[in-house]
Order: structure tokens, then C-alpha cells, then sequence
């Protein structure tokens, strides 16, 4: 089988020894002289994730489908927050149902498996709260599919693993200033450090500040980032990594819950693009606190040993106003009205060690990874009480749409508990990467969980435990010097957070997940294409059931559904003047009747990004992407969303060695949309531009 001297299109990570060689953003190879020298100061170097197997697998041989998004491709189409990169990825729905919670999607189902650096992290609800920063990751890879040797648990959407930045072998950075539509105004910079001499010791400095308005009447967003990150040489074979990184965001005028559009007479409302049920007292400020520390001993043998701790602090304060009924079309009323206010905070803390190297069996060389995490949460959460009797906020509002100060902000009263949860996840992992032939190898792995979770929840008293164990088995065989077939099988077992009308948490799901296709490199291994197939059983899956009429909560059902699809993707360069990330994914989802479920998921979805450099003038590139979804509906809110397409365009002009201008144009066809129906969104942006230049030193 074929090994590339690189890693030519940024794979997933897996440097194992301090030779490891890693991706250039220009897809040149390291010189050999170059890894001695790095050799000589020691094992500081520019590492790569550990994400997927942890095995040194090119993504050109990984038995799954993986896509990545650079910093670079991020920077270029202005997705500076983590919303806005994901939608650039293949197979991925960005479901943004409120202003402040989203949810991601993969393959019809919602994505609950994160990682950083790939150490898995909990994910409860796979919601995400508040717009995150995305400046502070180089890269962002994107697994689709069941992979119980990522986390030990997970359904059949994906994973998501995001990269730290980590100092640089030199010093160096930039500083860039946005402007745009909706007053948008953002500054960022990033600057790497050497601390010593001898370049055993470095740092790297990263921040951002974001201040936007929206297209949404009264909401405004306010965003700072910083982060901070150590690294340092303890011997020739130990370095350790300390990192700190801290945001505060802040919103005014946010949305709980979508828009209504559903008239009484039974025919689905339209409003216009600014239309949102908030008022102007309402807020949802968020602050996360991120900590590692990483310790890197690298044997004699060349076998390594990771041992990393990771720290998560979330507190959240919140004032919401939620609508719901169903309207008169020739009045505007019959919404109802339900304020709420909520303080939270969760730590969470993992602790992982691994241990990964090769050895030599009937005269072959082989892999092996193995090791073991224990994860702890601490979910608090208050509310706050109102009197229901004299609040207007409670109770029938103003014709729709009303006005941003129509309905006076409640008295809030006394505070109370909401939910007290403790979580505790503990994992045993190992995987191997068996060389069979020259042509063909073998992934094997096995992930053993224990799952804990206790305390109370809006009054229900909460007492879950759960063991399993998930196998892993992958095959990739060369068909040709530039053609790998592959065939992988896991395990699907995932914890819920969704609840019943009692209060009380869902069992897990579970189920399988199989996948199997071909990938093929081009042009001297500058471009990728990869076809998958892959198919899903998952049993006890949560599944929209109702409101419950005392608390206004959600609540779910457990239910049994099949899925398969494809997945087509083209990653790489064309020429050297034209790079594409393009792609298309069919799914198909089945309940155990044989009828569409998840249909909020669109069967169809295609993306690309193009970014050409003009040769009579190699310091302008120009960039074009899009995504266009085939219909969506949600029978239970009786809302229908058709298909549509959303075309972005840039252009870049390099004024100096040091200075960029950039350009970006969003949505540029001005289509009015829903942004999702996976419990009902609100409408999208319209055309919106900003300009960015940005100064390298």
C-alpha cells in the first residue's frame, strides 16, 4: 500500500513519534534536515490532532468519512464563529432554531460527540449555547458517522473535533480589523512566541473582540475571546502544554423558541425577514472557561504516552420570552406569552491517558493505542418566579407582529432550583492497526464505558447507571497506488438528555452503523475524492412527543428508526491556481412504520467552495461557495420549507508581502428562508457584506 511523505491534504491527526511529519498549508514536504533539526531541540514541535483511531492513518486510508476545515477556508468565507465554519463542511446542517442554541446535524440526526484535540468531551443535548469563537482552532475535523473509538459513545451522525492553535518553531502573527452590514465590527489577532533561546520554550497569544446587530429587529450580540497557550521542552524526550482560554458574550433581544407560522385557518404564515417574537428586556449573557495541561513523553522505542487534563467552566444568565399558539390571519392574535428567567453554571473535568506505538508481528509492523478517561459534570440550574397572576408577559399578547416594547418586563421574585444533575463517564479504549499485505489493513477496537447520572430535574428525582462496551472493526485495502476501498462497522450507544412528561431521562440508544466505500487521490496526491455508502439501525432513538402543559417543557419518546445515503467528495487542489472543497450527500430515514422520519433533515444537500488565484495577477484570489438543500417540513409544527440555494463570493488582493484586503459577500441572490425546521427556526439573513484586512509581522 501506497505512504505518502506527508500528510498532503491535512488529515485527521496522528503524529506518534517526534519524526512525525505534518501538513504545510502549501502541501510542500518537510525536509529530512529539517525534522533533525527539530530532533535536536526535542519533541516540541507542530503537532497534530489525535482525533479518529489515534492510529497514523492518512484520511486517504481512514475507514470513515472525514472532512476538514482550515483556519485558511474559515478566514477566507469570514466564518469566524464556530455556526458559521460548520456550515462549510460536507454533510453537516447548521440548525439554528433559536438566536442563542443551535444544534449540528449529520447523516439525519444530531450530532452529540466533541472533542478537542481529540479527547472526547461532553456534549449533553448536542446543543450549543451562544455564538463560540472560531479563531482560537487551526482546523475543525469533521467525522461522519458512528465511531465508538472516538468517545465509547455516540449515534449514527458524527463527530466533531476541534484543533487548538499551539505556539509556532518561530515567531510571528497577525492583526485584522472587519467591518459590515447590521454594524458589524470585529478586531483579532494572533501572535506566536519563542521564550527561549533555544527554542525550547514558546507561546502563543490569541483574541478576538466581535460587536454585530442583526437583521432581526433588537438583537445584538457582543463576543471577546482570549486565549493563551504554553509549551516547553522538560527533557529531549518530555514537553508539557498548558493553555487558558476564556469568552464572554453577551446578547440582547434573543428569541426562545422560533417564530409561529401556523394561521388558525390551518394555511403556514410568512413574515418578514426582521420579524421576531423577543422583546427588548430580554438577554442571554454567557461566559466559558477552557483549561488543559498536556504532558508528551516520547520512549526511547519511539512508543509515546499522552496524558492531558481538561477543564470546562459554562455559566449562563438568561431573561427569555416565548410565544406559541397559533394566529389569526385577519387580527394577529392568539399567541400566547411565557417569560422565563435562568441562571446556570457547569463544570466539567476529564482526565485522560493514552499510550500508542508500533511493534512487529510475523515480520510486519503494527500499531496499537490504548488508555483510559474519566469524565465528572456539575449541572446547576435556578429560576426565578413571577407573579402569574399580574404579569402581562403571561398570558395572550398583542396582535403579531407587536412591537419590541409592547409586553413589560415581569417582577421577577424569589430564586429556586431547577435541576441538579452529576454526570460521571468513565472510558477503557484500544484500538490496532494490523498490516495484513502490502495492500490491505485491519482497525480493530473496543471502547467499555460505566455511565453515571444523578440528582433532579424540574422535581424528578434522576438515578441512571449504564456499562457497555462498543466494538470497532475497519478494513482499507489499495486497489490501486492512488485507490483505497474501505468497510467499517461500530457500535451505537448514546446517553439522552431528552425527557419524558415525567421528567425522567430516556434510555440510551442503540444500534449500529456501517460504512463502506472508496477514496482516490489525483494529480500527483493534490486531490481527493471519496465515495461512501453507509447505513444505521438505531433503537430508542428521542423523537418529538409533546408540551407539557404545566411546565412548557419538551418532551420526548423513544423510537426506532433505519437510515442509509451517500456521501460524494471532491478535497484538494485542481491546478495550482484553483482549490475546491465540494460535495453532496443523500440520505434517506425510515421509522418502523416504513414512513419519513426526521424530516426537518433535507434528503438532498450539496456544498462547495472554490478559491482561484488569478495568474496575470497572483496577488487577487477570488472565492465562490454555496449550499442548496432539497425541501424540508416538520409535521408536528405543520411548517413546510422548500428548496434553496445560498451563494457567498469573496475577493482578496495581497497590497504588500504583509498586507490582505478582503472582501465577502454573503447570501448574494437575497433568498428569504427558513434557517431550520428541527423545532423551528426563524429566517435567515439577507445579502450582507463586510471588508477585513489583516497585517502579518
Amino acid at each position: 500500500m501506497k505512504r505518502l511523505s506527508l500528510f498532503a491534504l491535512t488529515p485527521i491527526a496522528f503524529a506518534m513519534s517526534v519524526s512525525a511529519q505534518t501538513a504545510q498549508n502549501d502541501g510542500s514536504e518537510i525536509k529530512e534536515a529539517d525534522v533533525e533539526k527539530i530532533r535536536i531541540v526535542g519533541v516540541r514541535q507542530n503537532r497534530v490532532s489525535r482525533g479518529a483511531t489515534g492510529l497514523t492513518m492518512e484520511i486517504s486510508e481512514t475507514p470513515q468519512s472525514i472532512s476538514i476545515l482550515s483556519e485558511d477556508l474559515m478566514q477566507s468565507f469570514g466564518a469566524f464563529n464556530i455556526n458559521d465554519a460548520l456550515k462549510l463542511a460536507p454533510g453537516i446542517n447548521v440548525e439554528e432554531w433559536e438566536t442563542n442554541r443551535t444544534n449540528y446535524t449529520a447523516r439525519g440526526f444530531e450530532i452529540k460527540n466533541t472533542q478537542i484535540d481529540g479527547v472526547g468531551l461532553p456534549n449533553d443535548w448536542g446543543i450549543v449555547t451562544g455564538a463560540v469563537e472560531a479563531y482560537g482552532y487551526e482546523q475543525i475535523e469533521v467525522i461522519r458517522g458512528a465511531n465508538g473509538l472516538l468517545t465509547g459513545v455516540g449515534n449514527a451522525s458524527g463527530t466533531i473535533n476541534y484543533v487548538r492553535k499551539r505556539p509556532k518553531n518561530e515567531e510571528g502573527g497577525e492583526v485584522a480589523v472587519s467591518a459590515g452590514s447590521y454594524n458589524f465590527k470585529r478586531a483579532q489577532g494572533d501572535y506566536s512566541v519563542l521564550l527561549t533561546e533555544d527554542g525550547r520554550w514558546a507561546a502563543r497569544v490569541v483574541g478576538s473582540y466581535e460587536n454585530k446587530e442583526s437583521h432581526l429587529n433588537g438583537l445584538e450580540n457582543e463576543r471577546s475571546f482570549l486565549y493563551g497557550v504554553v509549551d516547553g521542552q522538560l527533557t529531549d524526550n518530555a514537553t508539557v502544554t498548558f493553555g487558558l482560554s476564556v469568552q464572554d458574550a453577551n446578547t440582547d433581544g434573543n428569541t426562545w423558541g422560533g417564530l409561529v407560522f401556523n394561521y388558525t385557518d390551518g394555511t403556514q404564515a410568512e413574515w418578514d425577514v426582521s420579524d421576531t417574537t423577543t422583546q427588548e428586556w430580554t438577554k442571554w449573557d454567557t461566559e466559558t472557561t477552557n483549561a488543559f495541561v498536556e504532558l508528551d513523553y516520547v520512549f526511547d522505542n519511539d512508543w509515546q504516552l499522552l496524558l492531558s487534563y481538561n477543564y470546562r467552566d459554562f455559566e449562563d444568565q438568561s431573561k427569555l420570552f416565548y410565544a406559541y399558539g397559533t394566529i389569526d390571519k385577519d387580527t394577529g392574535l392568539g399567541l400566547v406569552g411565557w417569560p422565563g428567567r435562568y441562571d446556570s453554571e457547569r463544570d466539567s473535568h476529564l482526565v485522560e491517558g493514552r499510550v500508542f506505538g508500533s511493534f512487529e508481528l510475523f515480520g510486519r509492523d503494527h500499531e496499537v493505542n490504548f488508555g483510559v478517561s474519566h469524565a465528572t459534570s456539575d449541572d446547576v440550574s435556578f429560576v426565578h418566579a413571577f407573579d402569574y397572576g399580574t404579569t402581562p408577559a403571561y398570558g395572550p399578547t398583542p396582535a403579531f407582529p407587536y412591537d419590541l416594547n409592547a409586553i413589560p418586563e415581569p417582577d421577577w421574585l424569589g430564586v429556586s432550583e431547577y435541576s441538579n444533575i452529576e454526570q460521571t463517564l468513565t472510558r477503557y479504549f484500544g484500538s490496532a492497526k494490523f498490516s495484513v499485505t502490502d495492500e490491505m489493513f485491519v482497525v480493530a477496537g473496543f471502547n467499555a464505558i460505566d455511565f453515571e447520572r444523578n440528582g433532579n430535574n424540574a422535581g424528578a428525582i434522576i438515578d441512571n447507571s449504564e456499562s457497555e462496551a462498543s466494538p470497532y472493526l475497519g478494513a482499507t485495502y489499495a486497489v490501486t497506488e492512488d485507490v483505497n476501498a474501505y468497510v467499517s462497522y461500530s457500535d451505537v450507544y448514546q446517553p439522552q438528555e431528552q425527557y419524558d412528561i415525567n421528567g425522567q431521562y430516556l434510555d440510551p440508544t442503540k444500534g449500529k452503523n456501517f460504512e463502506a466505500g472508496f477514496k482516490a487521490q489525483w494529480f500527483d496526491d493534490k486531490l481527493l475524492t471519496t465515495f461512501a455508502y453507509f447505513t444505521a439501525e438505531q433503537d430508542n432513538l428521542a423523537a418529538y412527543a409533546g408540551t407539557n402543559p404545566d411546565t412548557l417543557q419538551y418532551y420526548y419518546k423513544g423510537v426506532s428508526v433505519e437510515s442509509d445515503g451517500f456521501e460524494i467528495e471532491v478535497a484538494g487542489r485542481v491546478t495550482d491556481d484553483l482549490r475546491v472543497n465540494a460535495s453532496y450527500t443523500n440520505i434517506d430515514v425510515q421509522d418502523e412504520q416504513g414512513n419519513d422520519a426526521n424530516t426537518w433533515a433535507p434528503r438532498d444537500v450539496v456544498t462547495f467552495q472554490l478559491a482561484y488565484t488569478v495568474p496575470v495577477a497572483p496577488e487577487v484570489e477570488l472565492g465562490f461557495g454555496g449550499r442548496w438543500q432539497s425541501e424540508i417540513s416538520n409535521v408536528d409544527y405543520n411548517v413546510e420549507q422548500g428548496a434553496y440555494f445560498l451563494g457567498n463570493v469573496y475577493a482578496s488582493q495581497a497590497f504588500s508581502e504583509n498586507l490582505t484586503v478582503r472582501m465577502n459577500i454573503n447570501n448574494i441572490f437575497d433568498k428569504k428562508y427558513i434557517n431550520s425546521l428541527h423545532t423551528i427556526g426563524y429566517y435567515g439573513a439577507g445579502i450582507n457584506a463586510q471588508l477585513s484586512a489583516a497585517y502579518t509581522f
